[in-house]
C-alpha cells in the first residue's frame, strides 16, 4: 500500500481522495491549511487529514516524510513551493496546474531529481495532450493539430452562459496569461480570449477562443513536426465577449481577488455539467492528406455511491490514472515526465482512465477511428 500526500481539500482534492482510498492500494493524507475544509471530508480507515500550510517549507517537508508521492490539487500559485519540497524530500510529484510559468519551474526542479515530476495531470492540460499525441502519432507527416476542451453547464441560465465547475483562480489565470501556439511552424505567443471561432457538435453551437496552459508541453514535443498547433477553450456563444468586458474594459484583470470574489458570489456552481473534448488532426498517411477527429462528451454520474460532476470525474481520473501508471512502473521513475509520454492505450485501460470512456447520459461521441462529424464552422 502506497502512502500519498494529497495537497488540497477542495472539491477536486476530495474527489481524488475518494477515488484513491476506495482502491485499497493507497493510504491518503489530505492536507490543507483550512481545518474547516478538512472537517468536511468523511472519515475513512485509509484516509487521514492534516493541517499544512503550503507556503511553509518546513511544514511541507514534515508532511512529505515517508510518502511515495505528493499530489497537488492546490491553486496554481502554490504549486512551485510543493514541487520544491518534493525535490528536497525525494518524493514523486504530480499536479494539476495550467500555469505555464509554474510548469517551467517544475521542469527545472526535475533536472537531476531522484524522483519523478509529472505536472499537468488533469483534463486540459493533461488528457487532452495524451489523446492529441495518440491521434497525431498515426500520421506520417503532420499539418494541423487543433485541441478544444470545455467544462460547461448542461443548462446555461445566466448572461455568461457559464457555471463555476472548477477552480475560479484557474479560470481567471487561463483567461489572462499568454498562450503558446505553433503558427506556420514557429512557436509563438498569442493573446488569450482572441481568435474566436464557432463550431457545431451534435446540433449545439459553441464558441472557442485562446486560453493559456491547455497545450501543456505539446508545443515543445511537436516543434518542427507540425505547421499549426493550438488550444482553445469551448464555451457557449456570448461568454467570451462578456469576459473581455469584465477583464479589460472594467480592468478587473488587474484585480484578480476582486474578480474571484464577484464570480464566486454571483455565478453558482453546478453538478449538472458536460465536459467536451474535441481534437482534430490533419496530415498525410501514405501520401494522402487526411483528417482524424476525436470527439467525446463526459457527463456527471454516480461512482461508488457518490455523484460527481463531469469536471470532477475527468480531472480526478487523470491524476489518479497517472499515479497508478507511475506506481506500477509504466512511467519513468525519475526526472520530468510529459503528459504525452503517457500512452493513450495504457491510460484508457487503467481503472481510472476508463472513466473517460464512460458516460451515463449519452454514449461516447466520436471515436479514434477518424470520425469527422462536428467540425462545423470551426476556423
Amino acid at each position: 500500500m502506497r502512502d500519498i500526500l494529497l495537497m488540497g481539500g477542495g472539491k477536486i482534492g476530495e474527489t481524488i481522495g475518494d477515488f484513491l482510498k476506495a482502491t485499497g492500494d493507497y493510504r491518503v493524507t489530505v492536507a490543507d491549511r483550512s481545518a474547516d475544509a478538512l472537517e468536511r471530508l468523511p472519515a475513512h480507515p485509509r484516509m487521514e487529514t492534516r493541517v499544512v500550510d503550503a507556503a511553509d517549507p518546513a511544514d511541507l517537508a514534515e508532511a512529505m516524510r515517508g510518502k511515495f508521492a505528493v499530489l497537488s490539487a492546490l491553486p496554481y500559485h502554490l504549486t512551485v513551493g510543493v514541487a520544491e519540497a518534493a525535490r528536497d524530500a525525494g518524493t514523486h510529484y504530480l499536479d494539476l496546474t495550467e500555469d505555464v510559468a509554474s510548469t517551467r519551474r517544475v521542469k527545472e526542479l526535475a533536472d537531476g531529481a531522484r524522483s519523478a515530476f509529472i505536472p499537468q495531470c488533469g483534463l486540459a492540460p493533461g488528457f487532452i495532450s495524451i489523446v492529441a499525441n495518440d491521434v497525431a502519432s498515426r500520421f506520417d507527416t503532420l499539418d494541423t493539430v487543433r485541441m478544444r476542451v470545455g467544462a460547461l453547464p448542461k443548462y446555461p441560465s445566466n448572461a455568461l452562459n457559464y457555471n463555476l465547475t472548477w477552480s475560479t483562480e484557474g479560470v481567471i489565470n487561463e483567461y489572462l496569461e499568454p498562450c503558446e501556439a505553433i503558427v506556420e511552424g514557429r512557436l509563438v505567443s498569442v493573446p488569450p480570449l482572441e481568435e474566436r471561432e464557432e463550431f457545431s457538435l451534435d446540433g449545439v453551437l459553441y464558441e472557442a477562443f485562446n486560453t493559456s496552459g491547455g497545450l501543456g508541453t505539446l508545443c515543445e514535443t511537436l516543434a518542427g513536426k507540425v505547421r499549426t498547433l493550438n488550444y482553445r477553450s469551448v464555451r457557449y456563444p456570448g461568454h467570451r465577449d462578456l469576459m473581455k468586458a469584465l477583464l479589460h474594459d472594467l480592468r478587473l484583470g488587474s484585480r484578480r481577488e476582486l474578480l474571484k470574489d464577484i464570480l464566486e458570489h454571483s455565478i453558482p456552481a453546478t453538478l449538472q455539467d458536460v465536459v467536451l473534448i474535441f481534437v482534430t488532426v490533419t496530415g498525410t498517411k501514405r501520401g494522402r492528406l487526411l483528417q482524424e477527429t476525436y470527439a467525446n462528451k463526459i457527463y456527471g454520474r454516480e461512482i461508488g455511491g457518490t455523484f460527481y460532476n463531469g469536471i470532477q470525474i475527468t480531472t480526478a481520473s487523470g491524476m489518479c490514472a497517472v499515479l497508478d501508471l507511475l506506481a506500477d512502473g509504466t512511467l519513468p521513475q525519475r526526472g520530468f515526465v510529459k503528459q504525452e509520454e503517457v500512452r493513450y492505450a495504457d491510460f484508457i485501460a487503467n481503472r481510472f482512465g476508463r472513466n473517460y470512456a464512460m458516460t451515463d447520459a449519452a454514449p461516447q461521441q466520436g471515436s479514434q477511428q477518424g470520425s469527422q462529424r462536428g467540425e462545423g464552422r470551426a476556423a
